[in-house]
Protein backbone atom coordinates (compact mmCIF):
# COMPACT_ATOMS: atom_id res chain seq x y z
CA UNK A 1 0.00 0.00 0.00
CA UNK A 2 0.95 3.57 -0.93
CA UNK A 3 0.54 5.95 2.31
CA UNK A 4 -0.09 9.88 2.25
CA UNK A 5 -1.41 11.63 5.34
CA UNK A 6 -2.53 15.48 4.76
CA UNK A 7 -3.00 18.43 6.72
CA UNK A 8 -6.55 20.45 7.50
CA UNK A 9 -5.52 23.09 6.85
CA UNK A 10 -3.13 21.86 -17.19
CA UNK A 11 -4.39 19.86 -18.65
CA UNK A 12 -6.75 19.83 -22.12
CA UNK A 13 -9.50 17.61 -21.06
CA UNK A 14 -9.61 17.61 -17.23
CA UNK A 15 -12.57 15.14 -16.09
CA UNK A 16 -15.76 17.18 -14.88
CA UNK A 17 -18.20 16.62 -12.27
CA UNK A 18 -20.46 14.27 -14.36
CA UNK A 19 -18.08 12.40 -15.33
CA UNK A 20 -18.26 10.05 -12.77
CA UNK A 21 -20.60 7.77 -10.59
CA UNK A 22 -20.66 7.43 -6.69
CA UNK A 23 -21.92 4.50 -5.20
CA UNK A 24 -23.04 3.96 -1.26
CA UNK A 25 -20.98 0.98 -0.20
CA UNK A 26 -22.55 1.14 3.51
CA UNK A 27 -24.85 3.31 5.84
CA UNK A 28 -22.16 3.81 8.25
CA UNK A 29 -19.42 5.01 5.92
CA UNK A 30 -18.18 4.37 2.74
CA UNK A 31 -18.94 5.24 -1.36
CA UNK A 32 -17.24 3.88 -4.57
CA UNK A 33 -16.02 6.34 -7.03
CA UNK A 34 -15.86 5.06 -10.65
CA UNK A 35 -15.34 6.73 -13.84
CA UNK A 36 -12.21 8.79 -12.78
CA UNK A 37 -8.66 8.65 -13.55
CA UNK A 38 -6.56 10.19 -10.70
CA UNK A 39 -3.29 10.00 -12.70
CA UNK A 40 -4.50 13.25 -14.61
CA UNK A 41 -5.54 16.59 -13.04
CA UNK A 42 -8.53 17.98 -11.51
CA UNK A 43 -10.77 21.04 -12.15
CA UNK A 44 -12.26 22.92 -9.13
CA UNK A 45 -15.92 20.86 -9.91
CA UNK A 46 -14.14 17.81 -9.74
CA UNK A 47 -12.45 18.39 -6.66
CA UNK A 48 -16.15 20.16 -4.96
CA UNK A 49 -17.92 16.95 -6.23
CA UNK A 50 -15.10 15.16 -4.42
CA UNK A 51 -15.04 17.43 -1.10
CA UNK A 52 -19.02 16.56 -0.76
CA UNK A 53 -18.75 12.93 -1.30
CA UNK A 54 -16.15 13.03 1.22
CA UNK A 55 -18.34 14.98 3.46
CA UNK A 56 -21.33 12.71 2.90
CA UNK A 57 -19.61 9.43 3.21
CA UNK A 58 -16.01 9.46 4.83
CA UNK A 59 -14.67 6.82 3.59
CA UNK A 60 -14.00 7.47 -0.43
CA UNK A 61 -12.54 4.34 -2.92
CA UNK A 62 -11.89 5.60 -6.04
CA UNK A 63 -11.54 2.21 -8.36
CA UNK A 64 -9.25 1.23 -10.79
CA UNK A 65 -6.25 3.77 -10.05
CA UNK A 66 -2.60 3.05 -11.20
CA UNK A 67 -0.96 5.82 -9.88
CA UNK A 68 3.16 6.74 -9.39
CA UNK A 69 4.38 8.30 -5.97
CA UNK A 70 3.96 11.89 -7.70
CA UNK A 71 0.97 11.04 -9.17
CA UNK A 72 -0.87 10.02 -5.66
CA UNK A 73 0.98 13.00 -4.25
CA UNK A 74 -0.39 15.67 -7.12
CA UNK A 75 -3.60 14.05 -6.24
CA UNK A 76 -3.60 14.61 -2.62
CA UNK A 77 -2.41 17.85 -2.57
CA UNK A 78 -5.70 19.04 -4.07
CA UNK A 79 -7.29 18.82 -0.58
CA UNK A 80 -3.86 20.34 1.83
CA UNK A 81 -0.39 20.40 2.33
CA UNK A 82 1.10 16.64 3.06
CA UNK A 83 2.94 15.97 6.24
CA UNK A 84 5.57 14.12 7.17
CA UNK A 85 4.77 10.56 9.38
CA UNK A 86 7.38 11.20 12.82
CA UNK A 87 8.24 7.19 12.34
CA UNK A 88 11.64 6.64 11.30
CA UNK A 89 12.25 3.89 8.99
CA UNK A 90 15.08 0.88 9.20
CA UNK A 91 18.20 3.07 8.36
CA UNK A 92 16.79 6.09 10.92
CA UNK A 93 15.96 8.24 8.20
CA UNK A 94 12.34 10.00 7.90
CA UNK A 95 9.70 8.43 5.85
CA UNK A 96 9.13 9.59 2.58
CA UNK A 97 5.80 11.63 1.97
CA UNK A 98 4.38 8.94 -0.28
CA UNK A 99 5.47 5.89 1.86
CA UNK A 100 4.58 2.26 1.69
CA UNK A 101 2.99 -0.01 4.50
CA UNK A 102 3.71 -3.71 4.01
CA UNK A 103 3.84 -6.91 5.56
CA UNK A 104 6.65 -8.26 3.90
CA UNK A 105 9.95 -8.54 5.49
CA UNK A 106 13.79 -7.53 4.31
CA UNK A 107 13.42 -10.32 2.03
CA UNK A 108 10.38 -9.42 0.58
CA UNK A 109 8.75 -12.63 2.05
CA UNK A 110 5.32 -12.20 3.81
CA UNK A 111 5.90 -11.69 7.68
CA UNK A 112 3.59 -11.91 11.12
CA UNK A 113 6.23 -9.64 12.28
CA UNK A 114 6.86 -6.26 10.18
CA UNK A 115 8.88 -3.34 10.88
CA UNK A 116 5.58 -2.24 12.58
CA UNK A 117 2.26 -3.38 13.42
CA UNK A 118 0.33 -0.04 14.90
CA UNK A 119 -1.83 -0.46 12.15
CA UNK A 120 -3.37 -3.55 13.41
CA UNK A 121 -4.90 -1.22 16.22
CA UNK A 122 -8.14 1.22 16.42
CA UNK A 123 -6.92 4.59 15.94
CA UNK A 124 -6.51 7.80 13.93
CA UNK A 125 -3.99 9.20 11.83
CA UNK A 126 -1.74 11.40 13.44
CA UNK A 127 -4.30 12.31 16.23
CA UNK A 128 -0.33 12.69 18.38
CA UNK A 129 -0.21 16.07 16.57
CA UNK A 130 -0.99 19.38 17.40
CA UNK A 131 -3.06 19.95 14.42
CA UNK A 132 -4.32 16.17 13.03
CA UNK A 133 -4.81 14.82 9.96
CA UNK A 134 -7.94 15.95 7.83
CA UNK A 135 -7.10 12.96 5.92
CA UNK A 136 -5.57 9.50 4.96
CA UNK A 137 -4.93 7.83 1.13
CA UNK A 138 -4.20 4.37 0.56
CA UNK A 139 -3.19 2.86 -3.02
CA UNK A 140 -3.46 -0.92 -3.08
CA UNK A 141 -0.69 -1.54 -5.47
CA UNK A 142 -0.35 -5.54 -4.29
CA UNK A 143 -2.87 -7.00 -2.25
CA UNK A 144 -2.90 -10.81 -0.63
CA UNK A 145 -5.13 -13.54 -1.89
CA UNK A 146 -7.04 -13.04 0.92
CA UNK A 147 -8.05 -10.85 3.58
CA UNK A 148 -6.45 -7.80 4.48
CA UNK A 149 -9.19 -5.31 4.86
CA UNK A 150 -9.46 -2.40 6.72
CA UNK A 151 -12.05 -2.24 9.41
CA UNK A 152 -13.29 2.03 9.80
CA UNK A 153 -15.53 2.50 12.86
CA UNK A 154 -17.64 5.86 12.98
CA UNK A 155 -16.91 7.69 16.07
CA UNK A 156 -20.37 10.18 15.63
CA UNK A 157 -22.49 7.19 15.50
CA UNK A 158 -20.96 6.12 18.36
CA UNK A 159 -21.18 9.26 20.12
CA UNK A 160 -24.57 9.36 19.43
CA UNK A 161 -25.55 6.33 20.63
CA UNK A 162 -23.88 7.32 24.56
CA UNK A 163 -26.56 7.69 27.28
CA UNK A 164 -26.97 11.12 27.91
CA UNK A 165 -25.48 10.47 31.78
CA UNK A 166 -21.85 9.19 29.55
CA UNK A 167 -22.26 12.06 27.63
CA UNK A 168 -22.72 14.69 30.52
CA UNK A 169 -19.52 12.40 32.31
CA UNK A 170 -17.09 12.88 29.45
CA UNK A 171 -18.52 16.64 28.32
CA UNK A 172 -15.32 18.48 28.38
CA UNK A 173 -12.44 16.00 29.14
CA UNK A 174 -9.33 16.56 27.33
CA UNK A 175 -7.28 13.32 26.11
CA UNK A 176 -3.21 13.30 25.66
CA UNK A 177 -2.03 11.78 22.43
CA UNK A 178 1.56 10.58 21.82
CA UNK A 179 3.56 8.50 19.84
CA UNK A 180 5.58 7.52 22.35
CA UNK A 181 2.90 5.97 24.26
CA UNK A 182 0.94 4.37 21.10
CA UNK A 183 4.50 2.94 20.28
CA UNK A 184 3.76 0.97 24.00
CA UNK A 185 0.37 0.63 23.43
CA UNK A 186 0.91 -1.63 20.16
CA UNK A 187 3.81 -3.31 21.55
CA UNK A 188 6.30 -2.05 18.77
CA UNK A 189 10.20 -0.40 18.99
CA UNK A 190 9.78 1.86 21.32
CA UNK A 191 9.81 5.49 20.02
CA UNK A 192 13.29 6.67 19.57
CA UNK A 193 14.63 9.77 20.99
CA UNK A 194 14.42 12.04 17.27
CA UNK A 195 10.95 10.77 17.35
CA UNK A 196 9.75 11.83 20.72
CA UNK A 197 11.80 15.55 20.07
CA UNK A 198 9.70 15.78 17.06
CA UNK A 199 6.27 15.11 18.11
CA UNK A 200 6.04 15.66 22.02
CA UNK A 201 2.64 15.11 23.44
CA UNK A 202 -0.46 17.36 23.12
CA UNK A 203 -4.06 17.31 24.17
CA UNK A 204 -7.03 17.24 22.21
CA UNK A 205 -10.99 17.03 23.47
CA UNK A 206 -12.28 13.91 24.14
CA UNK A 207 -15.46 15.03 22.45
CA UNK A 208 -13.74 16.92 19.01
CA UNK A 209 -16.79 18.77 17.07
CA UNK A 210 -16.04 17.60 13.52
CA UNK A 211 -15.59 21.39 11.87
CA UNK A 212 -17.51 20.65 8.78
CA UNK A 213 -20.50 19.11 9.85
CA UNK A 214 -20.57 20.60 13.30
CA UNK A 215 -21.47 17.06 14.74
CA UNK A 216 -19.27 15.62 18.16
CA UNK A 217 -16.95 12.61 17.96
CA UNK A 218 -15.11 10.69 20.18
CA UNK A 219 -11.24 11.47 19.73
CA UNK A 220 -9.91 8.54 21.17
CA UNK A 221 -8.22 5.17 19.72
CA UNK A 222 -4.36 3.88 20.72
CA UNK A 223 -2.27 7.24 20.17
CA UNK A 224 -4.12 8.05 23.42
CA UNK A 225 -2.16 8.01 26.84
CA UNK A 226 -4.33 9.61 29.76
CA UNK A 227 -7.15 11.58 30.46
CA UNK A 228 -5.94 15.69 31.98
CA UNK A 229 -7.13 15.57 35.97
CA UNK A 230 -7.79 12.61 36.32
CA UNK A 231 -6.05 9.30 37.70
CA UNK A 232 -3.91 7.47 35.07
CA UNK A 233 -5.73 4.32 35.62
CA UNK A 234 -9.25 5.46 35.83
CA UNK A 235 -8.96 7.79 32.85
CA UNK A 236 -7.15 4.57 30.90
CA UNK A 237 -10.41 2.72 32.09
CA UNK A 238 -12.71 5.00 30.75
CA UNK A 239 -10.86 5.14 26.95
CA UNK A 240 -10.83 1.43 26.69
CA UNK A 241 -14.96 1.36 27.65
CA UNK A 242 -15.40 4.05 24.83
CA UNK A 243 -13.17 1.99 22.38
CA UNK A 244 -15.26 -0.91 23.46
CA UNK A 245 -18.64 0.45 22.58
CA UNK A 246 -17.25 2.35 19.63
CA UNK A 247 -15.94 -0.41 18.27
CA UNK A 248 -19.53 -2.43 17.82
CA UNK A 249 -20.51 -3.99 14.39
CA UNK A 250 -22.99 -1.54 14.10
CA UNK A 251 -20.75 1.38 13.42
CA UNK A 252 -18.07 -0.38 11.77
CA UNK A 253 -17.68 -0.50 7.35
CA UNK A 254 -15.02 -3.23 6.48
CA UNK A 255 -13.33 -2.00 3.24
CA UNK A 256 -12.14 -5.28 1.14
CA UNK A 257 -9.66 -3.99 -1.15
CA UNK A 258 -9.68 -4.07 -4.78
CA UNK A 259 -6.89 -4.15 -7.12
CA UNK A 260 -6.11 -0.41 -7.59
CA UNK A 261 -8.29 1.30 -5.36
CA UNK A 262 -7.03 4.47 -3.90
CA UNK A 263 -9.00 4.79 -0.64
CA UNK A 264 -9.70 8.13 1.46
CA UNK A 265 -11.05 8.86 4.47
CA UNK A 266 -11.70 11.36 6.93
CA UNK A 267 -9.70 11.26 10.09
CA UNK A 268 -11.51 13.67 12.39
CA UNK A 269 -14.99 11.06 12.52
CA UNK A 270 -13.75 7.51 11.83
CA UNK A 271 -11.15 5.29 13.70
CA UNK A 272 -9.54 2.88 11.26
CA UNK A 273 -7.19 -0.75 11.99
CA UNK A 274 -6.37 -2.73 9.31
CA UNK A 275 -7.57 -6.46 9.75
CA UNK A 276 -4.00 -8.59 10.09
Amino acid sequence: MADVHMRTDAMSNPPSAASFQITRLSTVAGAAIEGLDLSQPIDDAVKDAILGAFRRHHVLAFRNQSLTDAQQYAFSENFGPLEEHVHRMRDGSKSPLVHLVTNLDADGQPTTTPHTHGNYYWHTDKSYHEIPSLATLLHAIILPPSGGDTQFANTRLAYDALPEEKKREIAGLRIVHSWEVSRRNTKNKPATKAEIRDRPPVTHPLVRTHPDTGEKTLYIGCHTSHIEGMPVEEGRALLQELLEHTEQPQFIYTHKWLPGDLVMWDNRCLLHRAVA
